[in-house]
This record gives C-alpha cells, sequence and structure tokens, in this order.
C-alpha cells in the first residue's frame, strides 16, 4: 500500500470496513474485529492508529509473528489467511495494514476461554451477533438450508394431500401413496418436507408449507407475495390495488401435466391479480370482434423474475417477496442478499448457487425453474431488451435482490 493510499483511508475514518487499533491490545480484542469483518464483506484493520486517526505507531517488535501465528492461529476460526504490510511513514512512524477478504466459511468466531463468540459488522463498530444475524451467517456459509427449518406448530393436515400425491405419483414416480400417516410422515420427512422430532410426530418444514401447504400464511405469515399497484412512478401517487397473495408454490394437477392445472398456485394466483394492472388495451379491433390486449412487459421475463424471487428467497428473513407495478416498470424484489459470494456480475454471466435446493428441485419437477437454472441470462435479459429496447436493472444488498423491469413503450406494450 503506498504512503498516500494509507493516509487517505485513515482520513477517512473508521467505517464498516476499516478499524483503528493500537497494537497493545488483548488477542482475543483484535480476533473479535477480524471476524466481524470476515463476516461482512472483509476490510482492514490498522494497527497502531488511535480511534481518533491519530498515528501512533507500531510499538510491538514482534507484530507480524503476534497477529499471524497468535491471533489467527490460535483465536479466530476457521482460519483465514489475511494479507499482512507495513507502510512507515514520512516521520517514521509505522502502520500495519491487516487487509481481509469476505470469508466464504461464515460465521467466523473468537475461541477464548473454552466459548465460541461469533461477531458483526454494525457500521464502525463490531457487535456479538445476535439469533437471526447467526442464522443468516451458517446459511450464507452453507452450513444451514433455512428452507429446511422446522415451522412451530404444524402438522401433516396443513399440507395438501391431493398436491402431494400428484407430486409422488406423477410427478416423482412412487407407484402408490403412503398407506397411512405414518408413511406418509417417513415419506415426507425423507424428501426434506417435514422434520423429525423427538417422540413427536414430525412438523412441516418451510420448504413443505410453501411448496404444499393448504394457506402457508396461517402457519408461517412471511410466505406469499406482497403486490402492490400504482399509477405514478413511485408509492405516492394513485395506489390502484395492494394486496397478500397466499396460496402453495405449486399447482394441482389430477391428471396429464400438459392440460390445464385444476387449482392455481400462488404463481398463477398472483398472475391473475395482476393481469388487469399490466394489460393495455388497444382502440383496434382483433378479428373484427374484441379489443386487441397487450403487455407492458415480457410475460416470460415477468414470470421468471417472479419465480426467481420466490424459489431464491431468504428465509431467515421475515417479510415477503414484494412485487411492485408503476407507470414505468416492474420492481421484484426478493428478501435476502445474493447467496454463497454470488454477485450480479456472476448471475448475469449464468452462475448458479442454489439456497433453497428442496424447493428448487420441486419447482424443476413442475417446470417453474428452468432445467439449466439460466433464466436470468437466457429470459430475463434479452426477453425485456427486445419486448422494450432497454434493459432490465439488477440491485443486489445485504438485505435484498431486486429486478427492475422497464415497461415498454405505448406501442409496443399495444402488442397482443
Amino acid at each position: 500500500m503506498l504512503k498516500s493510499d494509507l493516509l487517505q483511508l485513515i482520513a477517512n475514518g473508521e467505517n464498516s470496513g476499516v478499524e483503528f487499533k493500537r497494537d497493545d491490545l488483548r488477542p482475543d480484542q483484535l480476533a473479535k474485529e477480524i471476524v466481524a469483518l470476515a463476516n461482512l464483506k472483509g476490510g482492514k484493520v490498522l494497527l497502531g492508529v488511535e480511534d481518533d486517526g491519530s498515528i501512533s505507531g507500531i510499538q510491538r517488535n514482534d507484530l507480524e509473528h503476534w497477529v499471524m501465528d497468535t491471533v489467527f492461529g490460535r483465536y479466530v476460526h476457521p482460519m483465514i489467511l489475511p494479507y499482512f504490510e507495513v507502510v512507515t511513514l514520512a516521520d517514521g512512524k509505522r502502520v500495519a495494514v491487516v487487509t481481509l477478504t469476505e470469508g466464504s466459511a461464515k460465521p467466523y468466531a473468537v475461541r477464548h476461554n473454552d466459548r465460541e463468540e461469533v461477531y458483526v459488522r454494525v457500521g464502525s463498530t463490531s457487535r456479538r451477533a445476535s439469533r437471526e444475524q447467526l442464522a443468516r451467517l451458517f446459511e450464507s456459509g452453507g452450513m444451514l438450508h433455512a428452507e429446511l427449518l422446522p415451522v412451530s406448530g404444524t402438522a401433516l393436515n396443513d399440507l395438501d394431500r391431493s398436491r402431494l400425491e400428484d407430486y409422488l405419483l406423477r410427478v416423482v414416480g412412487d407407484h402408490t401413496a403412503p398407506a397411512d400417516d405414518g408413511a406418509w410422515h417417513q415419506r415426507l420427512v425423507g424428501l426434506g418436507l417435514m422434520v423429525a422430532r423427538d417422540d413427536e410426530e414430525p412438523v412441516c418444514s418451510i420448504a413443505g408449507l410453501a411448496l404444499f401447504g393448504h394457506s402457508p400464511r396461517q402457519k408461517m405469515r412471511y410466505t406469499g407475495v406482497r403486490w402492490m399497484s400504482f399509477g405514478g412512478i413511485d408509492m405516492s401517487y394513485q395506489a390502484q390495488d395492494d394486496s397478500v397473495i397466499d396460496g402453495p408454490l405449486v399447482a394441482l394437477w389430477t391428471g396429464d401435466h400438459r392440460q390445464p392445472s385444476v387449482d392455481d398456485g400462488l404463481i398463477e394466483r398472483l398472475s391473475s391479480r395482476m393481469r388487469p394492472f399490466v394489460e393495455v388495451h388497444s382502440d383496434a379491433l382483433q378479428d373484427g370482434l374484441r379489443r386487441r390486449i397487450g403487455l407492458r412487459f415480457a410475460a416470460e421475463a415477468v414470470r421468471e423474475a417472479m419465480v426467481n424471487a420466490l424459489v431464491h428467497r431468504d428465509w431467515t428473513r421475515p417479510v415477503e417477496v414484494e412485487i411492485v407495478n408503476y407507470a414505468d416498470r416492474l420492481e421484484v424484489t426478493s428478501p435476502g442478499a445474493l447467496q454463497n459470494s454470488m454477485t450480479v456480475e456472476k448471475m448475469l454471466a449464468g452462475q448458479r448457487s442454489a439456497r433453497n435446493p428442496v424447493i428448487m428441485e420441486v419447482m424443476r419437477d413442475y417446470g417453474y425453474v428452468e432445467q439449466r437454472g439460466m433464466g436470468v441470462r437466457r429470459k430475463i435479459v434479452p426477453l425485456t431488451r427486445d419486448f422494450t429496447g432497454r434493459d432490465a436493472v439488477f440491485e443486489a444488498t445485504d438485505d435484498f435482490v431486486r429486478v427492475s423491469l422497464p415497461a415498454a413503450a405505448p406501442a409496443e406494450a399495444d402488442k397482443p
């Protein structure tokens, strides 16, 4: 690091990715700052800099050995390999810069006094992780699939038996449906749709309830979709519709899946609710009998964005998927950050990282999800560009992933 870059970093002060410390602190204190940064996006710890940004310089003679072998070797778990460098300033004072990338084996913890404590970065401070933050860290590190967590107060009767039979017999290929509740429990636990408990009957998993529940929101209030429509370009103008759509993710068939379903799933219910607000009615007659009806958005792109938001959502976030229609765009927001170091750039390039593999596989079995998992690259991006002449906009934060689909100009939207 150049001297000028270091001085500019110090001048900017502490933030979510930069921490100042003297080098006479205890090893567990430094480990706390290190794991907090690794559990967020990574960052830098500057040793030899006071909290107010004044430079006191390195005092330890063996600082590199102490940092690398003592702090990282004994206190930080699992192992992280940082980049350590020392910058000497014009006045002879030296500052050590410990650089960390975002950890891929979250959660990182401080091991001290026979305990492990997990810390997270909140602004410019490091704090002990809350229960909810721990769940997100375990999930982001691939150690927990939240979709497999049990939903308290649920039972087999909360699942739609007709949908389950259709799935087992016509999709999975079982020869017969389970004969009794005990056999149902065993089969559904094996599929990840229910969770076994010691000396008690199994309960539904989040995946089971979301996929096959009669009315999932009765037992888990943040399933479903929050749908809103506004006549203007923001929420302050002309609210047209505001509702929460409930229902199992999959539709119900009682025969050939090539025929229409007999009961809609969440995707179909949502599509029906949205249709009057995304249609354009032309003055021209079609076949001389009825008005032409077009859409303001590429239909397949909308469906793909909706399915992605539901399939890849973070179940540790107690909020619904949200879809909002504006005069100039449709915004589809899915709770939670991108999974496993995924970025918008990687997503657009076609990389895949399934957060909810059980939900993903069932939705793929029914044809809701593209077999190759390339819906963003193969559908949303090209179809939106072809239909509107503009690009879909993707945004990813620590709290949500959002795709904004531009509306077609009136002349284009008039297409049947």
